[in-house]
């Protein structure tokens, strides 16, 4: 019988963890509790090392221990996803395998960064990832940060050519490429939001849930308004989108994750402050998010 690669990566919304750290080293016990608070909320899925999660200033031995605590602080109640994306294939290879070995469920693959290659590149990239571990794959698109756009017909390509490309996790802020991409693949790959602004609208053109920030926050918002939309009732969802909104806006008034970090930490969670180059959240934006997190928390009571 042949694998569906697709179960392993769920519906509805995955958290795009957070690494808290506690005078600057790595918190799993705070990483722990963070992972129960979403459990709780009822999120489907957990991202471990993800940008987020700020992969790029983790050790090697921090990856492990991020995405050990995270699966075993998960005890398959939520599935893992991994980070496994660098802007060097046999880079990304090792943690791939690492990923795998370590208990994931998937790996998300953002498209090679600052190299820009071209959509021949990106597909033999992808493509060598996907031969080399049956785990699945999760392709990560945001031009934003890797300074190149994973055109549609390339994942239609993938998808063609690789089983275990299961899903695509989009953040082109383009609702037209997430149209193309269910147009050409349906149900053949997974569509998750990468922008949480966007969920909705994307949903409506056909994802079936989203990888979030702001559901480090607002785990049981985030979740429930997926979850609304799935099972077809459309008036709640957008409520919850439109209360979620500005809190959302707030969240990436500054480079993420600074601002949810932040937040995190007004809340009494496991955060501790970003690692260079990412600063402190500045005056001006804790007064933002501040404004947001009690507007949020005001109509939460409502």
């Amino acid at each position: 019988m042949s694998r569906n690669f697709a179960d392993a990566v769920p519906d509805g919304c995955t958290t795009a963890l957070v690494t808290p750290f506690r005078k600057s080293r790595l918190d799993s016990a705070g990483l722990s509790r963070n992972v129960r608070f979403q459990l709780q909320g009822g999120v489907s899925g957990l991202l471990a090392a993800g940008s987020t999660g700020e992969a790029a200033a983790l050790s090697e031995a921090e990856y492990e221990r991020v995405v050990t605590t995270v699966v075993r602080a998960a005890k398959g109640r939520a599935k893992v996803m991994a980070g496994v994306g660098t802007s060097n294939t046999a880079k990304s290879l090792v943690l791939l395998c690492r990923a795998r070995a370590l208990g994931a469920d998937s790996a998300l693959v953002v498209a090679p960064y600052y190299v820009k290659p071209t959509q021949e590149g990106l597909y033999r990239h992808f493509r060598a990832l996907a031969e080399a571990a049956d785990l699945p794959l999760v392709v990560y698109n945001i031009p934003g940060r890797s300074a190149v756009n994973i055109l549609p017909a390339t994942i239609e390509r993938l998808v063609r050519d690789c089983p275990n490309v299961a899903a695509v996790k989009e953040a082109s802020g383009n609702v037209d490429q997430v149209t193309d991409i269910v147009s050409r693949c349906g149900d053949r790959v997974k569509v998750l939001s990468g922008d949480d602004s966007l969920t909705l609208p994307m949903m409506a053109a056909g994802a079936r849930g989203v990888v979030s920030v702001t559901s480090n926050v607002a785990p049981a918002d985030v979740s429930r308004m997926v979850e609304r939309f799935l099972a077809g009732d459309l008036v709640e969802a957008r409520r919850l989108h439109l209360a979620l909104f500005p809190l959302t806006k707030a969240l990436f008034v500054e480079s993420n994750p600074i601002p949810v970090k932040a937040v995190l930490a007004m809340l009494g969670m496991a955060a501790g402050e970003p690692r260079l180059p990412l600063t402190p959240l500045s005056p001006e934006g804790r007064k933002v998010v501040l404004a947001a997190l009690r507007r949020h928390r005001h109509g939460a009571k409502r």
